[in-house]
């Protein structure tokens, strides 16, 4: 078998939004030697992993979107296959599969100190040698699915949401739904009036608030289409969402009044029975956990033909004809769907990185994982991670800080060229001091102190997902390089 390697000066791993938006900035820079490699074996990234019915975006469209590719979107809140359109347009439009390798697993990551450059190898022992490396692969893309006892013994169909089997016919089958985070929040209602019974397993519920979902009418989709207009729109947007911060760090009051009032008023408007309320009211403070936006999951719930189970009767086991719960009772299925989320904190490289003098990415994260502007580690010179620690938002779109973090990376890379130079590379002291301001920060947000555990947070306890502030604020750091962090040789 014959090995194949390539050398580039970009290696963008991961094809979603991150690396499709790595790849048009160089691109505009005139940087044309760059390719994409991805592990499946089709671009695009979340939206066309994600086909579980249902599927659609939390923020407005218009923000959720590349700030230079305007689209006429069909309604407020995008859906999934409307999502995959955009993706691909753009996709066309900058002529990007014919950068990117596809089925290209990485298998390990390794800085060359003698020639200066990334070797990245294959599962299948190709290499590519690149100066600088964009990891791409995205914090929510390692699906996980609890060890059940029993698991594998279910003679029906299984699949994590992120695996939707779209070849498999929900109508009429018996359904459990494991989970009860974002995407279970999606698919419970797409599929409750389907089937002929839906249960649904809950270890915690959420807060729920509506979802103010509009269909824009053609002249308005027509006005969409004018860069002006798209601009304006998305800044309204912008700045009434950005108000949410204060209440996520600075006044969980505000947030209590304003978002759980909400929340309860919906629960009440749309449960009746009071044994069904109990078990759907979060006993912590609201935004600890993602909110989930939805006008349709209660009403799924309350149906006849549904049942939801918490956790004082959570499963025990799962054997061949379905699930067995902790009270005893034998639920006989056709389909399990794990809605059980992602390893999005201790896992957000799934393969081995190794830097200079051969120290693993993965001993530096040890304790938790930690980055300069979430995007550049010390002993790692030309690695950018996009969408790294504690770039997450929770009030924003995530677009809006894969930008961000474009005009910090872009601007790295334009250092070491203009200035002759091999590498760049951000100092630890530089690295310490922004990881304890982010910490610092976090102390006083809801995500810290608001008493749940969630993905944002690591074993550490650390919440190494979320940005405790301002988008604007990040967006400020990353604009204004700082040379005096950064060795550049």
């Amino acid at each position: 078998m014959s090995h194949h390697s390539a050398s580039v000066e970009v290696a963008i791993i991961g094809s979603g939004f991150g690396g499709l938006c790595a790849a048009i900035n160089l691109r505009k820079r005139g940087i044309e030697d760059f390719v994409i490699l991805e592990r499946r074996d089709f671009m695009g990234g979340t939206w066309f992993q994600n086909r579980y019915p249902g599927a659609a975006v939390d923020v407005q469209s218009a923000l959720y979107s590349l700030v230079d590719e305007p689209y006429d979107w069909s309604q407020l809140f995008a859906e999934g296959h409307e999502l995959r359109d955009y993706t691909q347009k753009v996709i066309e439009k900058h002529q990007l599969a014919e950068r990117t390798r596809l089925n290209w697993t990485v298998s390990r990551a390794e800085w060359q100190e003698g020639e200066q450059r990334w070797q990245l190898t294959r599962d299948n022992g190709d290499t590519v040698s690149a100066r600088f490396l964009i990891n791409a692969t995205g914090p929510l893309s390692t699906p996980v699915t609890p060890e059940f006892p029993g698991r594998d013994t279910f003679q029906g169909a299984s699949f994590h949401t992120n695996d939707w089997d779209t070849t498999y016919d929900h109508r009429g089958k018996r359904v459990a739904v494991i989970g009860s985070g974002a995407s279970a929040a999606q698919v419970i209602p797409a599929i409750a009036d389907e089937v002929k019974a839906l249960h649904v397993f809950q270890r915690t519920p959420h807060w729920v608030i509506p979802r103010p979902d509009y269909i824009f009418k053609p002249w308005q989709r027509r006005l969409l289409r004018h860069s002006f207009v798209y601009q304006l729109l998305r800044k309204i947007i912008y700045w009434a969402l950005e108000g949410r911060v204060l209440g996520f760090k600075y006044s969980k009051a505000f947030l209590n009044i304003v978002a759980r009032r909400r929340a309860m008023k919906l629960l009440k408007q749309q449960v009746a029975d009071e044994q069904l309320r109990k078990k759907l009211t979060p006993d912590y403070t609201i935004g600890c956990k993602r909110i989930i936006l939805s006008d349709t999951l209660y009403p799924a719930l309350t149906r006849h033909t549904t049942q939801l189970h918490d956790k004082t009767d959570g499963i025990a086991r799962i054997n061949e004809r379905g699930i067995v719960t902790q009270q005893g009772q034998a639920i006989d299925l056709d389909l399990i769907v794990y809605s059980t989320g992602f390893d999005a904190t201790d896992g957000l490289i799934s393969y081995p990185v190794f830097g200079r003098g051969g120290v693993a990415l993965r001993d530096k994260w040890a304790t938790y994982p930690r980055a300069y502007l979430g995007t550049a580690v010390p002993d790692f010179p030309n690695l950018f991670i996009v969408t790294g620690p504690n770039t997450g938002i929770g009030h924003t779109s995530a677009l809006f800080i894969i930008e961000s973090q474009m005009l910090y990376i872009m601007g790295c890379i334009d250092r070491v060229k203009r200035g002759g130079a091999d590498s760049i590379e951000v100092r630890a002291d530089a690295e310490a001091s922004y990881t304890r301001h982010i910490h610092n920060e976090m102390e006083r947000t809801v995500w810290k102190s608001g008493g749940c555990h969630s993905w944002y947070q690591s074993k550490s306890g650390h919440v190494i997902a979320m940005f405790p502030g301002f988008s604007f604020t990040y967006r400020r750091w990353t604009r204004n390089f700082r040379a005096e962090d950064h060795s550049i040789a």
